[in-house]
């Protein structure tokens, strides 16, 4: 092999392991065994592959050109990284290919986050300007996730006559805390579009409102959809325990209940579901998610306490060896600990009196913003999701702590919180 092969390979190997480690990072945003470091430590290794395409020049750009005829949105995003950086034509061109397989659009959305503010120049003034809702969205979405406010554009965006932007402006209202738009999310938490109801209804209760769109909200909770268990999350974590625990009673007759409520114990805080979560701990289909809940309840650190044990004989998890089974999917409980009952009942038994029930409890403490701010710096990622949604609830107008930004990004922030 000679230099230009060796250097050809190089480069393709970085591209390889950039859009490969972009989709182990989308993952990654809300898993629960990501903690603030491994986090970085993923974005590091991204940040590297992409800094060797950068070097590359002309040929790390040529060859993630050719890796778009993949159509993945893992293949979009370093290109359009580079193509942002260039402050050229390029990025035009992938909006276009964009437009043609929406598939491909979160590879745009992730690369206008991932870059700093200083190098999107004019580009998002373009495209918030623009006939094309893609590039009106993406505009919209690149000012939400560096969490700055674009003024008068997001009320007009949330009329706008194309429902994608539409959507995300509402979302982008919630997550700057825009309360000046709640009028204009409660005017659509009514809509028969599902996911213009959903984002509008979300982002309704992060600005304040406790009644109509938590209504929605709830309602969107008892449907069966992809949007079901955020909606469920965010309504739970808003309501009264009182009110909680009703939800979680009308979830009885839903398909599968029982995951829904094991989960949704969780979100409530409410400590009267701690001893229920443990006996579902026994059954090895709901053990390690019944685990979870009661960590986010009580805080309990299982590692610490030693709380963990091995998967039970004979369990089988994840794809099975067979190469003829098609079953390839990875079940969500993968990477939830198991569960060591007995001393977790210990555990309980010793420190039950700190939780009264009908309270809300966040990782063992009240909610309250100082807590939710410990979260966010050592929390793992599901918890800290659950900890960003808790700080805007507790003060409606502050804007959704962005645990999906680039790790450096997100460290800079919390230095700013105190």
């Amino acid at each position: 092999m000679d230099a230009a092969d060796t250097l050809t390979a190089i480069v393709e190997e970085h591209a390889d392991e950039a859009a490969f480690l972009w989709l182990q990072r989308g993952a990654a945003v809300t898993a629960p065994n990501y903690d603030p470091q491994q986090f970085a430590d993923l974005d590091e290794r991204l940040a590297a592959h992409v800094d060797g395409l950068r070097v590359a020049g002309e040929a790390g750009w040529q060859c993630v050109a050719q890796a778009l005829d993949n159509q993945g949105p893992e293949d979009f995003f370093p290109a359009a990284v580079l193509a942002l950086e260039a402050q050229d034509a390029r990025f035009d061109d992938l909006i276009e290919r964009a437009a043609a397989v929406p598939a491909v659009a979160p590879g745009l959305v992730s690369a206008l986050g991932w870059v700093e503010p200083a190098q999107l120049g004019a580009r998002v003034k373009d495209l918030l300007r623009s006939e094309l809702p893609l590039a009106r969205k993406l505009g919209i979405a690149a000012c939400a996730l560096h969490r700055r406010d674009p003024g008068a554009v997001l009320a007009e965006a949330v009329a706008d006559q194309a429902d994608s932007v539409r959507i995300r402006a509402l979302r982008a209202a919630g997550e700057l805390g825009r309360t000046d738009l709640l009028p204009q999310a409660l005017a659509l938490a009514g809509e028969a579009k599902p996911d213009l109801r959903f984002r509008a209804a979300w982002s309704g209760v992060l600005l304040g409102d406790r009644r109509h769109a938590l209504d929605a909200l709830r309602a969107i909770a008892l449907e069966p959809g992809p949007r079901q268990l955020q909606a469920l999350q965010l309504a739970l974590q808003a309501m009264d325990p009182e009110a909680g625990h009703a939800l979680l009673a009308a979830c009885e007759p839903l398909p599968g209940a029982q995951r829904l409520r094991i989960i949704g114990a969780g979100f409530s805080g409410d400590a009267r579901y701690a001893p229920w979560l443990i006996e579902q701990m026994v059954a090895p289909e709901t053990a390690r998610i019944a685990a979870e809940a009661f960590v986010l309840i009580t805080g309990v650190d299982f590692n610490a306490q030693q709380m963990e044990v091995p998967p039970p004989d004979g369990f089988e998890d994840g794809p099975s060896e067979d190469p003829d089974d098609e079953n390839v999917d990875v079940p969500e409980d993968v990477a939830l600990p198991w569960p060591d009952v007995q001393r977790i009942r210990q555990w309980w038994a010793a420190h039950a009196a700190r939780f009264a029930p009908g309270q809300r409890f966040f990782m063992g403490a009240p909610v309250t913003d100082a807590a939710c701010v410990q979260v966010l710096r050592t929390g793992f990622q599901r918890q800290r999701v659950a900890a960003a949604l808790h700080r805007t609830l507790l003060q409606p107008g502050v804007p959704l702590f962005p645990t999906s930004a680039p790790a450096w990004r997100q460290q800079r922030w919390l230095a700013q919180l105190g």
